[in-house]
């Protein structure tokens, strides 16, 4: 497998920080798409494909954080995680509010 050129991962990782802020699931496409970093980060596709589907910003920031901190989540990456949980469960929230209020 050839290496990536000088500059080039760089550019993947804006374009996904780019994309994260428009649609957590855009961001994870393009990590899919350009990146190995979801087979990195997880062992199966189950996973990613559900967290892809039901808690995107979870699955994106546990593959980040799995990748900045020598392959693996620990400590203060954590609490970037349940951070992103805790986004992904206020996205519900909003929906739901939104459904129940008057027209």
């Amino acid at each position: 497998m050839r290496a990536a050129p000088a500059g080039t991962v760089g550019f993947i990782g804006c374009l996904v920080i780019l994309f994260a802020l428009v649609s957590p699931r855009l961001a994870l496409f393009a990590l899919w798409l350009f990146t190995g970093l979801l087979s990195r980060a997880f062992d199966s596709w189950i996973v990613p494909f559900l967290g892809f589907f039901l808690l995107p910003w979870t699955t994106l920031a546990y593959a980040v954080m799995w990748d900045t901190g020598g392959h693996g989540v620990t400590s203060f990456e954590w609490f970037i995680v349940v951070l992103a949980f805790l986004f992904d469960l206020a996205a519900y929230a909003e929906r739901g509010r939104k459904r129940r209020a008057p027209a």
